[in-house]
């Protein structure tokens, strides 16, 4: 196995050339990458959270500090412009030395604003790629060239195809929150509320709320039937039933996004139901193949949804056919099987099917889609089926021609277990499919 400076080195040069080769289709001489700036609060004195420009960690692990440039022509050695001031009231980030350092003439600003005495004089011709369009344009850069489509469209399109640092980080990510995810699991069975699980899962893989890829969804009970739950209740329910852990980490700026779910009574429906979902998200992954669309699995995800829940008897004297055709499987599956992964936990260009920004919509009965990719070799995608039970969801059934089919008491029994999800992360080759998750264990 080739080593982590040699894994980076063949990742840049790959990114080099991605440069050299949009910098020549679009005529202009050079990428002005931006990490982005703080930005303080309405009638307030502190920042938000930094979050740093993915188009800008595409090229170093620099995640935490903002005013930083990347200057790149694709001819010469990349610039980093590396912000470190003389500051007694902050943290200053030490000026990097390490084996992706060396690969970038590294000039240190002390002050955010001496950028503009450091860039060529000759600026008009000049992409500027990041979301400060007024430094951009202080800097004599025009708007013409803030963030330029064509560039944005073919950068976003090549990183779907991961190189080999890419992958490392990737399953480091991984490494982290399978270990988070373990502690979480053990915390909830311990009798802990959602906040201490949350607590639980951060102690254990060493992030903070401000560094995780994204809000932990952490519910248990009802609250798994919210599919973006973050508000993290301090009181423990009196009867729990059910916990959903949706959580991940980052590796040098590449995201692990997992999910699981338990049930606190290991003889009820709702745990027949999690090994059902379970089963059939690995039968899915095992049908994954290079050279197929994406859409094509959740349509299928669909109709195994539908065989559950006539095997169930949650619906009953209805085809697994018409649960599809009409709908009725997206009242239970309320979003898409999954999503391109990566520098973002949902990467771009989920729908562009060339470099060129060509998109390919979700179909009309899925608008929620976040992927109609044909699936390439190296592309990481989340597998992440749910069977949910959401009162606003079913309500529309009550009253119509379909309502007969509908176990409503085993419904609203199941409510109070919120619903289900599971995730794993996955790698596709041209003859198989890396499954990251279950490739390190975690049930």
């Amino acid at each position: 196995m080739n080593s982590l400076p040699a894994l980076y080195r063949a990742h840049l040069d790959s990114l080099i050339e991605h440069a050299r080769i949009i910098l020549a289709r679009s005529k202009r001489d050079a990428l002005l990458v931006h990490s982005g700036e703080l930005i303080t609060a309405f009638q307030d004195d502190h920042a938000y959270p930094f979050k740093v420009n993915p188009l800008f960690k595409a090229w170093l692990p620099i995640i935490e500090t903002a005013n930083c440039w990347l200057w790149i022509d694709g001819q010469s050695r990349p610039t980093l412009y590396f912000y470190s001031p003389t500051d007694y009231w902050h943290k200053v980030d030490p000026l990097p030395d390490t084996y992706w350092s060396r690969e970038f003439e590294i000039i240190v600003l002390k002050h955010a604003d001496d950028i503009a005495t450091l860039l060529p004089s000759q600026r008009e011709n000049i992409a500027y790629l990041g979301s400060a369009l007024h430094l951009a344009q202080a800097l004599g850069i025009p708007a013409s060239q803030h963030n330029p489509q064509e560039i944005i469209n073919y950068l976003h399109y090549h990183r779907s195809v991961k190189t080999d640092y890419e992958l490392y980080c990737m399953r480091e990510a991984q490494r982290t929150a399978v270990v988070g995810h373990l502690a979480a699991r053990d915390s909830f069975f311990s009798g802990a509320s959602e906040f201490q699980i949350n607590s639980d899962y951060l102690a254990a893989t060493g992030q903070r709320d401000t560094t995780v890829p994204y809000g932990n969804i952490v519910a248990i009970n009802e609250h798994a039937a919210v599919l973006h739950y973050t508000h993290l209740d301090h009181a423990r329910p009196q009867t729990p039933r059910s916990f959903l852990l949706d959580a991940g980490t980052e590796y040098q700026g590449y995201a692990a996004d997992l999910t699981r779910s338990y049930a606190w009574d290991a003889q009820s429906r709702y745990a027949e139901l999690v090994n059902a979902v379970t089963e059939h998200e690995r039968a899915l992954i095992d049908t994954l193949q290079a050279g197929q669309r994406y859409s094509d699995y959740h349509l299928q995800m669909n109709q195994r949804i539908a065989r559950i829940l006539c095997e169930f008897g949650i619906v009953n004297n209805i085809s697994e056919e018409a649960l599809v055709s009409e709908n009725i499987t997206s009242t239970f599956m309320p979003h898409g099987v999954g999503h391109l992964l990566g520098l973002q936990v949902h990467d771009v260009a989920g729908f562009m099917q060339d470099d060129c920004g060509t998109h390919l919509a979700a179909p009309n009965q899925y608008p929620w889609l976040r992927c109609t990719r044909i699936l390439a070799p190296r592309m990481v995608l989340t597998i992440e089926p749910g069977l949910y039970f959401i009162e606003s969801l079913l309500a529309p059934w009550r009253n119509s021609a379909y309502s007969r089919h509908f176990n409503w008491t085993a419904i609203e029994e199941l409510k109070g277990y919120g619903g289900i999800r599971i995730e794993d992360n996955i790698v596709v080759w041209p003859e198989h499919i890396e499954n990251m998750t279950r490739d390190l264990q975690l049930p």
